[in-house]
């Protein structure tokens, strides 16, 4: 098929794609030829700080011509307020708190101690990446660079990705007609970028200061500096937009933008108001008939994979707890979206927090600790500085001293409408005595349908994920033939002569573990996802093959050669 052909085919499909339609069917699925591109362009640390959002200050010109060819989402929310949390639920499409990723991170569990802990969490074996479902339908995956998912330290296991590394890319994909799903992480909007205020371009007299925040000239340099960031991202998302159009790629391409939380500053990042959990979301693709449009649908962060799989025409897994909101599987938009916070760094915690369009609930399960717990690394932010400064100087007005307070209530209820900045506790006003209750069942049906595992002690979760304090090790895979000489009889089967026709099947004795293989030499060979048995032609054949677990040490490498005649 040539690129012109493709290109009206793809126009075409992917209008119905964005569409709730018929149920996903084995014949009704697509090829690999015919199914959308997919690019995701993510950045750190980011609320909707952007022109298309109505943000005067924010230079974007670039992001705004993308929501002006697209749609913008103005109610999408994350299900952590910081990264690693989030990006595990992201890609699994499960709740951090249903697979032991809650904690802030698992490499931080005991760091202030002596003998620091160092662990990997082991999500059920049933979990996967979604971009592994894509991998088997046809789809090279490309992520660069970050990943974050605390079940794997990098390199993240070689199931996951084609490609991930700092050079990754769609354009190295081996068949310029193989469908491809790309991630480009943008890191220059993150919190640490914003200690440094000795040099801002944006004007401070031009920001807007939170009430939240003292209006100082410290917390007006940090604010603009966060505007410099953005400034600077809007840049980055405009080269990848015209490199996408240089490869010829852009009519067949769906393009997300969105940010992993909110803003990386106090108050935001690591806290469960919309500051910390309301990202910007726009998606553009091929045959919208409604560009420039507002979508302002409940979407939550661990839909979005699943929500790449339907637009792909691939099935959603049952076992996912997001839903698509795009696609052939377009599920009814969410009454109600949730975020959790625990551990953060060194210091416990746990909170919880419904979001329905209308109210935000929060329930504070350490109501007598402060709400500024110790993270000595939001501590080297100049406006929290400022923030400590004058709350020891007593000079903090009521709405700052909020969060600046020793203790905090057990519940939290607030009408987003009329108090965006949720700053008026509505929960021990009677007047909302009916939602409150409302938002209360709703956190006790997910905790228990979810299975949140914010409740089991940290030290016990970590003894059931590793035994004795030790890393579970994968099981080394092995061969299994199916040719005249041997029908499948033998277990680790590294080499032989065989007759064709022959199949080369790969099993791991672990549970839940994906296999890879190459028949590459070398020390940095390709991987590919098994996901069924290979036919080897006549001649002679090395195949290397791993196994990987989340969360598991990876199986040492297996090798065979096999001569087919």
């Amino acid at each position: 098929m040539n690129r012109s052909n493709k290109h009206q085919l793809l126009a075409g499909l992917i209008p119905s794609l964005l569409t709730a339609a018929l149920p996903f069917t084995a014949q009704t699925q697509p090829n690999a030829q015919q199914r959308p591109n997919i690019i995701w362009i993510s950045t750190e640390d980011f609320s909707p700080h952007l022109g298309c959002y109505g943000d005067k200050v924010a230079q974007t010109p670039h992001i705004d011509k993308l929501a002006s060819q697209g749609v913008r989402f103005t109610n999408v929310f994350t299900t952590a307020a910081i990264s690693a949390p989030c990006r595990a639920g992201i890609i699994t499409g499960m709740y951090q708190t249903s697979i032991g990723c809650m904690h802030m991170r698992t490499t931080s569990y005991r760091r202030s101690v002596e003998n620091p802990v160092e662990f990997t969490a082991v999500p059920p074996h049933y979990v996967k990446a979604f971009t592994e479902y894509l991998r088997v339908a046809g789809y090279y995956c490309t992520n660069n660079s970050k990943t974050d998912y605390q079940f794997a330290k990098d390199p993240v296991p070689e199931s996951i990705w084609d490609d991930c590394s700092k050079t990754a890319h769609y354009k190295n994909r081996p068949d310029k007609n193989q469908p491809f799903f790309a991630v480009f992480n943008h890191l220059g909007t993150h919190e640490s970028q914003n200690w440094d205020i000795s040099n801002v371009k944006t004007d401070p007299k031009s920001v807007k200061v939170p009430p939240y925040y003292p209006d100082t000239e410290i917390v007006r340099r940090n604010l603009a500096k966060m505007y410099d960031n953005t400034a600077r991202l809007d840049s980055v998302v405009g080269a990848l937009l015209v490199e996408l159009e240089k490869e010829g790629e852009a009519e067949n391409t769906i393009i997300f933008f969105w940010g992993d939380h909110g803003d990386g500053l106090p108050r935001a990042k690591r806290w469960l108001y919309d500051s910390g959990l309301n990202i910007p979301l726009i998606i553009r693709w091929p045959g919208n008939l409604k560009p420039g449009s507002v979508n302002d649908q409940l979407v939550s962060s661990i839909d979005f994979g699943p929500t790449v799989l339907s637009l792909a025409s691939v099935k959603v897994p049952v076992h996912m707890q997001g839903r698509p909101f795009l696609g052939n599987q377009a599920a009814e938009p969410h009454e109600y979206v949730f975020g959790t916070r625990d551990r953060v760094d060194e210091s416990y915690d746990m909170i919880r927090s419904v979001r329905s369009k209308n109210y935000l609930y929060i329930r504070n399960f350490y109501p007598s600790e402060p709400f500024h717990i110790w993270v000595p690394y939001l501590n080297k932010m100049p406006i929290m500085q400022e923030m400590m400064r004058l709350d020891a100087e007593g000079k903090l007005n009521p709405d700052q001293k909020k969060w600046m307070a020793e203790t905090r209530p057990a519940e939290e209820l607030y009408d987003v409408k009329a108090d965006p900045f949720q700053l008026n506790n509505l929960a021990e006003n009677p007047k909302y005595k009916s939602v409150l209750a409302e938002m209360r069942l709703q956190q006790d049906n997910w905790a228990v349908s979810t299975n949140d595992m914010g409740r089991m002690n940290e030290p016990e979760m970590i003894e059931q994920m590793w035994p004795g304090g030790k890393q579970p090790v994968t099981d080394k895979p092995y061969f299994i033939v199916n040719a005249p000489e041997d029908r499948g009889s033998k277990n680790y089967q590294t080499s032989g002569t065989f007759t064709a026709p022959m199949t080369l099947a790969f099993y791991c004795p672990t549970h839940g573990a994906s296999i890879v293989y190459s028949t590459e030499s070398g020390n940095k060979p390709t991987w590919k996802l098994y996901s069924g048995p290979l036919r080897l032609a006549k001649g002679t054949a090395t195949v290397r093959i791993k196994a990987v677990r989340y969360g598991y040490e990876e199986s040492d490498e297996v090798s065979g050669i096999f001569e087919i005649r």
